[in-house]
């Protein structure tokens, strides 16, 4: 009884399949930490890769600028030393200097500045006071080499890169060798590169030297969230970012000149991918997913081909044969592992014997059943054969009274005949339908006259509910209704010409509760005070109802009023608990 209720609240009960992927997951847990562990160091190698090679890419697109600058800072450093031995004064002064730019078809001035900031010798014979440029003054100042970018009508026309080498004689500042290119030819220099990218050559303040188009939005090729000062202090580099026209670059920064000049390229990202943005970091996670997916995929299939499926096929067997199929000795597997094949083995040979033994239980039930058919048979035809022999002795007594007591035996004989007689003829002798059983003992009641034996008409009505009790019960049930009838027979009195009737039910009143009431018409004149109820003047027939009450386990009730008289009785539906040597009181 507790098991369904437990079975209900049992909940979801995970199958073989859901434990399995479960349990590979866990073990494959390890393999798939250090597949990512794996994969972000690839990806990390492959980052440093590709920002070495586009750093790479980036330097060799502006080498040949970078080589320019260098040796324009090379040359300068070289007349710094020239004019040491040579009086910056003399016309061999500006003979070196001249020769310098025409054997270098980029140079487009070279001078000398002494530490009064007099241009005392040039390229092209030039002498100028340039105490009033403090745009440049802090270069002319300066002990270290630096670079210049602007428009000096001295030099020639256009802007110019100007480099500039401090002269030191003895510790002594005694001027600046300049080297001047033109910014145009820088330019062109880096419009000739064959390169998608937008290259910048910037100095250390931020201020571009020259871009492949020097034009007023040269600075929209520039990163978008970043200056030119935070690319200097952060120094050789890659990085991703947006530049001023919003669109997604790659950048990259390699020095040109150590510590004062530097070239910014602009590169197309590598990957236009939009789904999955970041993807180079994201791979770290699908590829390991993948592999897990790709790993229960095959192991389902696998376990599914070897053992999976052959549950199911013995599942369905036991269904079947839990359902009543016996003929499962022909099932077989399918290609099954041998393990499979055992069990199966097994199960064929447990159906085959629990088969045999329910045929076997099944016959002895059978005959058990016809054995007992046959026991109640006989035993209907003996109490049948007592019945007659009384029936014939009742005919030969002469004495009114012996006959009438002879006839009431014969009742209770012809009774236990009829409970006899519905148990040969019932499907199921586990139990008893009561109301047939009463039906046919009434019916034959009337039939043998033991209903209708007084000098008047007796109407009869009867009303059972269709209820089933225990076979044991039904022996003192029909003998209890037997005698409660006859007594009622007896007592069935009339009055100014109405008719005697009796009313006979059984009433389920409960859900485990029956009641057997008999009522009966009576006369006035037998008096309200007591009724025994004896057929014969005995008490017998007050003890014997007592007594199958008391088997019945049931309570008595009974009520007379000047018309009627009453008999309830109330017994559970389900047999009593009966002492085993309680027996029927002697006569």
């Amino acid at each position: 009884m507790s098991e369904k209720p437990a079975a209900r609240h049992r909940g979801f009960k995970p199958g073989l399949a859901f434990r399995l992927a479960i349990v590979l997951s866990l073990a494959m847990l390890p393999l798939g930490l250090i597949s990512v562990f794996q994969t972000m160091k690839v990806l990390e190698e492959r980052r440093t890769l590709s920002e070495t090679a586009l750093l790479e890419q980036t330097q060799q697109a502006v080498s040949e600028t970078r080589e320019v600058i260098r040796s324009a800072v090379s040359t300068a450093r070289t007349l710094a030393i020239s004019v040491e031995s040579v009086a910056a004064t003399d016309q061999g002064c500006d003979l070196i200097m001249s020769r310098v730019v025409d054997k270098t078809e980029l140079y487009s001035f070279a001078g000398f500045v002494d530490a009064n900031q007099q241009l005392i010798c040039a390229s092209n014979g030039e002498r100028q006071d340039l105490t009033e440029l403090d745009i440049i003054r802090s270069d002319l100042e300066s002990l270290e080499p630096g670079i210049i970018v602007q428009p000096l009508e001295f030099i020639g026309p256009g802007s110019a890169v100007i480099v500039t080498v401090p002269v030191i004689d003895e510790n002594m500042h005694r001027g600046t060798a300049w080297v001047a290119i033109p910014v145009e030819a820088i330019n062109e220099i880096l419009a000739d590169v064959d390169t998608e990218a937008d290259l910048v050559v910037f100095q250390q303040d931020g201020d571009i030297i020259a871009t492949e188009h020097f034009v007023d939005d040269r600075r929209s090729v520039l990163p978008e969230n970043k200056s030119l000062q935070d690319l200097v202090d952060e120094g050789r580099q890659t990085f991703r970012d947006t530049n001023r026209q919003g669109l997604r670059r790659h950048f990259a920064v390699v020095p040109i000149v150590e510590g004062r000049v530097f070239a910014l390229g602009s590169w197309r990202p590598r990957s236009q991918n939009s789904y999955l943005p970041g993807y180079e970091g994201a791979i770290s996670l699908y590829f390991p997913l993948l592999m897990w997916l790709i790993a229960i995929a095959v192991a389902y299939i696998g376990v599914h081909r070897l053992a999976i499926r052959h549950v199911w096929r013995l599942r369905s067997w036991m269904r079947l044969f839990a359902a009543g199929r016996t003929d499962l000795d022909s099932a077989r597997l399918d290609n099954a592992p041998e393990e499979f094949e055992v069990l199966a083995d097994a199960f064929r040979a447990m159906t085959r014997r629990i088969s045999e033994q329910e045929r076997r239980r099944d016959e002895d039930l059978k005959e058990k059943t016809v054995l007992l058919r046959e026991v109640h048979h006989r035993v209907k035809n003996n109490l049948q054969l007592i019945s007659s022999i009384m029936n014939m002795q009742i005919r030969n007594t002469e004495s009114p009274e012996a006959r009438h007591l002879l006839r009431r035996v014969q009742d209770r004989v012809m009774a236990l005949s009829a409970i006899h007689r519905y148990l040969y003829l019932a499907r199921k002798l586990s139990k008893v339908r009561a109301d047939s059983l009463l039906d046919d003992i009434i019916k034959q009641l009337v039939t043998i006259g033991a209903l209708d034996e007084v000098d008047h008409r007796i109407d009869i009505s009867t009303s059972f509910d269709p209820v089933e009790i225990n076979p044991d019960q039904s022996v003192p049930l029909s003998l209890l209704a037997t005698e409660a009838a006859i007594n009622a027979v007896k007592h069935c009195g009339v009055e100014r010409g109405s008719p005697c009737w009796i009313n006979i039910a059984l009433k389920q009143t409960g859900t485990d509760t029956l009641c057997l009431s008999i009522v009966n018409s009576r006369s006035t004149d037998e008096g309200t005070e007591t009724d025994t109820r004896d057929t014969d003047g005995s008490g017998l027939g007050s003890r014997l109802i007592q007594s199958f009450v008391s088997q019945l386990d049931g309570t008595l009730e009974t009520s007379m009023t000047d018309d009627r008289y009453e008999l309830h009785v109330t017994f559970p539906l389900s047999w009593p608990d009966v002492e085993e040597d309680e027996a029927l009181p002697a006569k």
